[in-house]
């Protein structure tokens, strides 16, 4: 973690005492910005996220996905390179300093082949979602869940490994649901947290007492799935025409007859995207029917959950 930063002159700053350069804006979101920063030490690329941290509250998040990044050391997960907070004036702001992938998003990828009417190859499509599962079994393996994957927040580097990022929305893999005051506040935390057209059903309508856990991420990891077979999200048309999502998840997930994709795929779309989570399997399962349609292996079927 680091522990200094100063601005040392114009689109300049210095991380644990290393120089970088700014280069330009990369994007922003409600509370955070981020920066293509080159560092002076290395010539590499970074990314620099500014998030702003408005009160204590803000500034315990930022902390926390910080944290998150130093739990989970893998390949398909985004590593964190440094990290600081630095005070201007009365407000603060939390300095995470990343990798910076070319390539850019998944969902970048995907509306680029959607703009040429084109797909993803099924062979491509297996390639970057082995990588996808590996990187959430290894959160899942620390029993933490990502609980906001989707498209946008999968990158891809040059070989098209993906790797997963934006940390801040995990959180322990099980939560126990006592009563209906809990359920309302974890169901007011998804309305924020977890993007409405990946959230798993059960984070729409939480019944008191449950448990809520890591299978929430595999729904979410089946409309990821299903983005790049269709080039976009599952329920993305129903949240643009302000449909009822939450009602939409509670049905079945249905492709065209006239799918260019093998029934071996198709299957595991929609062995993945069931409502019940009691019925979906876990990852290691997933995972592993993905090496074996990877492989061309005939898959034997063990434990599911």
């Amino acid at each position: 973690m680091g522990h200094s930063l100063c601005i040392c002159s114009r689109g300049t700053v210095t991380i644990d005492n290393k120089r970088y350069y700014f280069i330009q804006k990369l994007g922003e979101g409600g509370f955070s910005y981020v920066d293509l920063v080159e560092g002076a030490h290395d010539g590499q690329f970074y990314a620099l996220k500014r998030i702003l941290c408005h009160d204590r509250e803000g500034r315990k998040e930022a902390q926390h996905e910080m944290e998150m990044h130093q739990l989970i050391s893998h390949p398909n997960v985004l590593p964190l390179t440094a990290f600081t907070f630095v005070n201007k004036g009365n407000k603060c702001e939390a300095w995470l300093l990343l990798p910076f992938v070319k390539k850019g998003s998944l969902w970048s990828e995907l509306e680029k082949l959607r703009d040429k009417d084109s797909f993803m190859s099924e062979s491509r499509i297996l390639h970057i979602f082995e990588g996808i599962c590996a990187g959430l079994q290894a959160i899942h393996e620390k029993n933490y869940a990502h609980r906001d994957l989707k498209p946008t927040n999968v990158l891809l580097d040059e070989d098209d490994k993906p790797v997963l990022m934006d940390l801040g929305s995990m959180n322990p893999a099980r939560i126990e649901v006592k009563d209906s005051r809990e359920a309302m506040t974890i169901q007011d935390w998804a309305a924020q947290r977890c993007t409405i057209s990946y959230r798993a059903p059960e984070l729409f309508r939480m019944e008191s007492p449950c448990i809520i856990d890591e299978k929430t991420d595999i729904w979410s990891l089946g409309c990821v799935l299903y983005a790049m077979m269709m080039l976009q999200g599952p329920f993305d048309l129903i949240f643009q025409k302000g449909d009822s999502v939450a009602l939409a998840v509670q049905n079945n997930i249905s492709l065209p007859k006239s799918c260019r994709y093998s029934q071996g795929l198709q299957d595991l779309l929609t062995s993945i995207m069931v409502a019940n989570p009691q019925e979906r399997p876990n990852i290691a399962w997933v995972h592993n029917r993905v090496q074996n349609l990877l492989s061309n292996e005939p898959f034997q079927d063990s434990t599911r959950v």
